[in-house]
């Protein structure tokens, strides 16, 4: 017996779930790339992520998913034997650091706890310790989906500042952007990377990279340069080359069609609409957890994301094959160093209070189903809490 049918629903934390009308603007034949159209989308497009990461510096579009945009950040103003410090969080700053690894950069971790956020103290101190300044760049995530830590971006830039090094500060906002603040020019952020399919709701397949002038001003000098990536090819005057070529159409129209929603929804309500509904997974896995079979892998309660709570749990395998298989909806798996050892619940993008009161409902009734240990009533906390924070 099942109760999946209808529409398959994901609660992963990317590919994210998208919305009608980004589908629809796909839905039409190209434009002609060399057409007034192409260049205003283009430049649209362009002016638009500035907005989104509040920043005056310059923005760039690449064909990539996460991983190609960290490379395209890291060609751009790094050198080979250039050292960088990675700060540890959980996978995904320390994905960005091997990838630098393996351009024949000199990687030095600041190592972390999959269990917390980065300590901004720990980061000045690692800085002051390099008095020679061989540091080139300092790379972190305001949100890493493997480990569900949230990291606040604006302190650890203090902190580099507070430490007085010249290292750019890069960072990932690949689970941020879109649905929590981003302050690019005001956190002291010299590279952001980000990409299209998660809070910015469109399909896999756009990277997305904002530079101040200070990056640019190093890149000039940098030696891991490509052709694809580079920075001073796509600032040429031909419209082609801000795509290093054929542009995607295609996924321009869907980013297009995304960001206009956002705008329409305001950003500052967008970041409350994730807020409010982290917040009541967040009351509903504090009630699971009674039970003694579930916890939060991030201890502290101010550094969990608002876009993607990670649970652990001894073997959550039957949970997720019993919501997948009876009911329809897709958990996140746990990766890296908790493969086999938790699941997530992604909460962020297109996504409202039914989704996730629907998935919430589902994770419940699995917990019940297959007799696991819980705390009752965490689907009425949710609601409760939302029904006390959203008035009418």
């Amino acid at each position: 017996m099942v109760v999946r049918a209808g529409r398959e629903f994901l609660a992963i934390p990317g590919p994210t779930t998208m919305p009608d009308e980004v589908l629809r603007a796909m839905h039409r034949p190209p434009l002609d790339i060399y057409s007034d159209a192409m260049v205003q989308l283009t430049h649209g497009l362009l002016d638009d992520l500035r907005t989104v990461f509040a920043t005056k510096g310059r923005t760039y579009i690449y064909i990539a998913n996460g991983h190609g945009t960290w490379e395209a950040t890291l060609t751009n103003v790094l050198s080979r034997g250039d050292r960088i410090l990675v700060l540890e969080s959980g996978r995904f700053a320390v994905g960005w650091g091997n990838a630098a690894r393996l351009m024949g950069v000199d990687v030095q971790s600041l190592k972390g706890d999959w269990n917390r956020a980065i300590r901004p103290a720990e980061v000045e101190a690692a800085l002051r310790q390099d008095v020679e300044h061989k540091i080139k760049a300092v790379l972190a995530v305001q949100i890493d989906t493997a480990s569900g830590a949230y990291n606040d971006i604006e302190a650890i830039g203090k902190a580099i500042k507070a430490a007085g090094h010249p290292a750019l500060f890069m960072v990932d906002a690949v689970a941020s952007l879109g649905c929590m603040p981003f302050e690019m020019d005001a956190w002291g952020i010299d590279v952001a990377m980000s990409a299209s399919q998660k809070g910015l709701m469109t399909p896999p397949g756009l990277g997305f990279v904002a530079a101040n002038d200070r990056a640019r001003e190093v890149h000039k000098s940098a030696g891991l340069r490509t052709p694809y990536f580079d920075w001073t090819e796509r600032d040429g005057n031909e419209h082609y080359q801000k795509h290093s070529g054929t542009a995607p159409v295609h996924l321009m129209f869907a980013q297009r069609q995304a960001l206009d929603m956002l705008f329409d929804e305001k950003l500052d309500n967008v970041f409350q609409r994730h807020r409010l509904l982290a917040d009541a997974v967040r009351r509903a896995v504090t009630v699971w957890a009674e039970g003694g079979a579930l916890s939060f892998n991030i201890t502290a309660p101010k550094e969990r994301a608002n876009t993607v709570t990670t649970i652990k749990m001894a073997n959550p395998a039957p949970l997720l094959a019993y919501c997948r298989e009876k009911c329809g909806v897709i958990l996140g798996v746990g990766i890296g160093d908790l493969q086999g050892k938790a699941f997530r619940i992604a909460h962020m993008g297109h996504v409202n209070a039914p989704m996730i009161l629907g998935t919430l409902s589902v994770v419940e009734m699995g917990l019940q189903a297959l007799g696991i240990p819980h705390g009752k009533g965490g689907v009425t906390a949710a609601i409760n809490y939302l029904g006390e924070n959203v008035k009418p």
